[in-house]
């Protein structure tokens, strides 16, 4: 078994989708006896640069510890997806189960003060 950290970059306008995509993925790895030790949705977020005239996209972060014979099933299927438009599949030398950098920084920007009431963006 080998660790593996996926992100998956979803079509803007599948927002309605996002739960069942995260669903049937959740489903193959189990399926192929694989286990998710990190699943975040980052949300819709600024792309770098523009894919197929898109602007912005929704993320999708997955760690997963699975055999090497089913990455190829995976990204198979994240090939086949039409609403996927990009992914990134990395192979790690460690299991990772802490919070990304991504949502910490999130989590940070919206520090609401204890006194005022009021919401603090950084």
């Amino acid at each position: 078994m080998k660790y593996y950290e996926i992100i998956l970059i979803i079509h803007p306008d599948e927002n309605d989708k996002i739960d069942n995509i995260i669903k049937y993925y959740k489903d193959i790895i189990h399926e192929n006896k694989g286990i998710i030790s990190r699943l975040e949705n980052w949300g819709r977020r600024q792309l770098s640069y523009p894919i197929n005239k898109l602007h912005k996209a929704h993320y999708i972060l997955i760690n997963i510890t699975i055999s090497n014979n089913y990455i190829s099933i995976l990204e198979k299927n994240f090939r086949l997806n039409e609403s996927i438009i990009r992914y990134i599949v990395i192979k790690t030398k460690k299991e990772i189960k802490c919070i990304s950098p991504i949502l910490k920084l999130k989590d940070e920007r919206y520090t609401e003060q204890k006194g005022n009431d009021i919401i603090k963006t950084i």
